[in-house]
């Protein structure tokens, strides 16, 4: 295997689905052993090691859960489905475990489940430029700007200083991907905020330093890494603030766009709670000749990120 086809494998994993929702279970799971390979230079690891802090990524950065009793559980699902070019499962004689087998957590444990990046992988990502290419790469296609640091620090994965000591991926690289982060639209930042009249949609902060704005940005309702389009009609001007929080599953949004805050959100502060104050308040509208936010993606939102129930472990 060459760096090439290592990260043309990463861009081309298969995106798994819960009934209609995304399930970014095994980047989750990938960044994860990512981030213990850079410690430690192995991804070995027994699935009982791996159970609870994947689960916990996935839970997370993940969609939301309905049903709190598998939180503890979902790394059981990558860690059986991952991409067998990339990823070797084991049980306890050593023998491969099957592409069929349970994808339950107790499964695994009682078959003593192991698994590591196949050696030719761990060869590559020994290179600091290719271990910073893989965990970029897996960042951009399956979550948004707002997530990636904190992803990263529950990944126990320093990108910045990889990415310090690593080169940019060449043209001929990039032609490679089949599915690299799309472009976005140059133009597309500088709408929505005026759409917005440089004020945020959920709180009305409109900031500026002498002429120009600052803590305003433009957030897409469904995320450009997940197919949204660069338009007014999928994007807020929200606050730095509000944008996180949005795309953190903390806020969201009504079908007739009011203001939802997640049941799982807790405050102390009065600056905490002052969050908790937005719930059912009307989102701005934008000026006129604007176009207001599209009720399909405001639905994606809805389904894929918004935090309805705790995820606690059973």
């Amino acid at each position: 295997m060459t760096r090439d086809e290592l990260l043309s494998a990463l861009a081309g994993l298969r995106r798994a689905q819960v009934g209609v929702r995304r399930a970014p279970h095994k980047p989750l799971l990938l960044l994860w052993l990512l981030g213990r390979f850079a410690e430690s230079g192995t991804t070995a690891v027994t699935y009982e090691a791996a159970e609870d802090p994947v689960s916990r990524l996935i839970n997370d950065f993940g969609t939301p859960l309905s049903d709190p009793a598998r939180a503890r559980q979902r790394a059981a699902m990558p860690f059986v489905h991952l991409e067998r070019t990339l990823w070797d499962p084991r049980d306890r004689d050593g023998n491969a475990i099957a592409r069929n087998a349970p994808d339950r957590g107790s499964w695994l444990r009682a078959n003593g489940a192991v698994g590591r990046l196949r050696p030719e992988v761990e060869r590559l990502l020994a290179e600091p430029e290719t271990l910073a290419s893989a965990a970029r790469l897996l960042l951009d296609q399956h979550f948004t700007p707002a997530l990636e640091a904190p992803i990263c620090d529950a990944a126990d994965l320093d990108l910045p200083a990889l990415e310090l000591s690593s080169v940019e991926l060449s043209a001929q690289e990039l032609s490679a991907l089949p599915r690299q982060r799309r472009p976005r639209r140059a133009s597309f930042a500088e709408e929505v905020l005026h759409a917005y009249a440089f004020a945020c949609a959920m709180c009305g902060y409109d900031g500026a330093l002498g002429r120009h704005p600052v803590g305003l940005e433009a957030a897409h309702v469904q995320w450009h890494s997940q197919n949204g389009p660069d338009e007014p009609a999928n994007a807020l001007a929200l606050c730095s603030l509000h944008h996180a929080l949005f795309d953190f599953g903390v806020l969201g949004l009504t079908e007739d766009l009011r203001i939802k805050v997640s049941a799982v959100y807790v405050a102390r502060s009065a600056a905490g709670r002052a969050v908790d104050a937005l719930d059912g308040q009307p989102l701005a509208t934008p000026r006129p000749g604007r176009p207001t936010t599209a009720r399909s993606f405001v639905a994606w939102h809805d389904r894929q990120v918004f935090k309805r129930a705790r995820a606690t472990a059973s």
